[in-house]
This record gives C-alpha cells, structure tokens and sequence, in this order.
C-alpha cells in the first residue's frame, strides 16, 4: 500500500545525495540485511535497540534502490537480491519476535509472530508466482514496508502483542486479496 501510492517518489529529494554515493547498491543492500539480522538477534533482549535497528535497516533498504536508479547502476540481479535478502530479513525478524514472546512465556505471541511470518511468505510467493505467469501483482493492504514500520512501532513502544495481532490479520488479508485479484485477471 505505501509502495503502491508513493513508489519512489524520494528519488528526487534524496537524487543529490544518492549520485555522491559510489557504492556497489549491492553492497547497500547486504548491508541493510545484516543491520536486520542484528537486530533480529537483539529483539529478544533489548526491543528499543531492536527497533531502532529495524528502521536503521529499512533506510538501507530503501536506499539500495534509490542509488541503484539515480546512479544508472539498477541490474536485474539486483533486485533479485534485494528481495531474497528481503525475504530472509523478514524470516529472521518474525524469529526474533517469536524468541522475544518465548522468553515472555507467551505462547501466544509465538504463535502470531510465526503466523505473521507465514502470511509475510505467503504474500511474497503470491507476486512472484503471480509475474512468473505474467501478471501483476503488487497489491494489498499490507507490503513490506507496512510490516516493517508496524515492527518498528511495536518494538520501540513495547507494543508488540498487539502489533502482531495487527499484522497476523493483515498479512493473510493482503494474501487472500492477491489471490483474488489474479484469479480476477486470469478470469
């Protein structure tokens, strides 16, 4: 949803800024996903530092494509990079979470993160195999950048159960709208 109505609409503002980077975007976007795997790590101990690091890393991730686009740099490796790496972030958050819930004794929380987790999976899967037969499918009411920033909120405001139970919903909404929506098109 944040994707689809403000896409890279901070090309322009951060353009400048982006061509006196002379980085590999690559190497942007590995490093965006070891500042969420740490942070992944730290969740269970400490959820300030946690969800500073999610949005420390989200910048990264954004960042990637920006450079990659300004500076003529974007390759289709790339953005498979980014979304592999994309995937395992979020895989590794929901972990997190979930081991943040386990030693909080609460099994329902384990069970969200998880749940979440499955749904976040389940969308992505939902798009790739979507454009692998052709079609477009980069809708719903909760993308990647939703779910990061609703980590973030949950982590740095110690509302994290009911920020998962948010998103547990969410995440299978948004599944079940890209189902319907390529079984529309395929119609």
């Amino acid at each position: 949803m944040i994707s689809a109505k403000l896409g890279h609409f901070l090309d322009g503002p951060l353009s400048s800024l982006a061509k006196t980077i002379n980085i590999n975007p690559n190497l942007i976007t590995i490093a965006g996903f070891l500042i969420t795997t740490a942070a992944a790590i730290i969740l269970p101990q400490n959820l300030i530092l946690g969800g500073a690091l999610i949005l420390f890393g989200g910048l990264f991730d954004m960042f990637d494509g920006i450079i990659a686009r300004v500076n003529k740099r974007a390759t289709s490796f790339g953005a498979f990079l980014d979304s592999v790496l994309d995937r395992y972030s979020d895989a590794f958050l929901f972990l997190g979470f979930s081991w943040y819930f386990y030693r909080n004794d609460s099994i329902t929380g384990v069970c969200l993160s998880l749940g979440t987790m499955i749904g976040a999976l389940i969308i992505s899967y939902a798009r790739a195999r979507a454009e692998g037969l052709g079609k477009n499918c980069n809708i719903g009411i909760m993308e990647r950048p939703e779910r990061v920033v609703l980590m973030a909120v949950g982590a740095l405001t110690g509302w994290v159960l009911p920020v998962m139970w948010i998103m547990v919903v969410l995440t299978h909404v948004t599944a079940v709208q890209r189902i319907y929506h390529v079984w529309k098109v395929m119609k």
